[in-house]
């Protein structure tokens, strides 16, 4: 691994042609630190923080099994339509004040149409004059024109995950495809966005589809990967699976860095069940995070990571 990690410094890069199965029975102390090495660098030792804000939740009609907001699980997750320009601003700016850098709207659906769609670019144009944040936009499926329309208003990253491999994707949701995906990811990419783009681990995948997920992010050229862990959430179809034991968190962890040696790999959902707010991690691999308490269940605040990061010798910016 180590050897392997030199190799990939020195500029070679990993893809379906080699043996990736190796990753899965390496040494997971001497898979970290070749990915810690890889990090190093490559990225040298910049930390990303992003933070989001949920601007229409509930009533969405995917069917994705991971999601309380899905119409079709019953979690009694809060329901409201777009959030007025102002109060999405002054959260920006909350936000910015301390200490985040990237900041994102995140709705529930199927996509942003019509009138809520121009509420969002509102928004942005808003954001863009009066904050020196960078914007990123979630809101699903989208057309050329719609991203082009985001990147007008300010927006410079579309979040956009695939959730798992395309072996697995069917058994998380029909409602939309896996391809469906990638073309929305392709068609912001056109629009002249960088992507974010990730997904869950513990939802019963196994280690190929982890390690298919990797490589098809690299084959998209993802500028930033965000790792979720499965929160079984009461209500949904996964509520009773169990959570993915740590070993396996910093073996992926250390797996994405490897396959996707110069993105940035963010920590999301889930790190708060780390007794040290994931500290490990981000020698594991990772180098960016989702902070606060908006949507995302991340279990930390953006004090506690600014204070971490400085811990771990890192610095906020690029």
């Amino acid at each position: 691994m180590r050897r392997l990690a030199n190799e990939i410094i020195a500029g070679r890069r990993l893809g379906r042609a080699d043996d990736l199965s190796q990753f899965v029975t390496a040494d997971l102390e001497e898979l970290r630190r070749g990915a810690d090495e890889i990090r190093k660098a490559l990225c040298g030792e910049a930390f990303e923080l992003c933070t989001i804000i949920n601007g229409r939740s509930g009533r969405c009609g995917e069917d994705c099994k991971f999601c309380a907001q899905s119409c079709h699980n019953h979690t009694g997750a809060e329901e409201y339509p777009f959030l007025p320009v102002e109060e999405i601003v002054a959260e920006g700016k909350r936000n910015e004040a301390a200490g985040v850098q990237r900041y994102s709207i995140v709705t529930a659906g199927r996509g942003l149409y019509g009138r809520e769609l121009e509420q969002g670019l509102a928004a942005y144009r808003k954001l863009r004059e009066e904050t020196g944040l960078a914007l990123c936009a979630s809101h699903g499926l989208q057309s050329v024109e719609e991203f082009r329309a985001m990147r007008e208003a300010g927006v410079t990253r579309c979040h956009a995950n695939l959730e798992t491999s395309r072996r697995y994707f069917p058994s998380i949701c029909t409602t939309h495809t896996y391809q469906d995906k990638v073309d929305n990811i392709l068609r912001a990419k056109e629009a002249g966005l960088e992507i974010c783009s990730g997904g869950i681990l513990g939802m019963g995948e196994t280690w190929e589809d982890r390690i298919d997920m990797a490589v098809s992010l690299a084959e998209l050229g993802v500028a930033s990967i965000p790792l979720n862990l499965l929160s079984p959430i009461p209500g949904t179809p996964f509520e009773h699976l169990p959570l993915i034991p740590e070993e396996d968190v910093f073996r992926a962890v250390a797996i994405f860095r490897y396959l996707n040696p110069t993105a940035w790999i963010r920590m999301a959902a889930g790190r708060g069940r780390f007794a040290d707010g994931g500290e490990a991690l981000f020698r594991s691999g990772a180098n960016a995070a989702i902070t606060g308490d908006m949507l995302t269940t991340t279990g930390t605040s953006v004090a506690g990571d600014i204070a971490m990061a400085a811990r771990l010798g890192y610095h906020l910016g690029e």
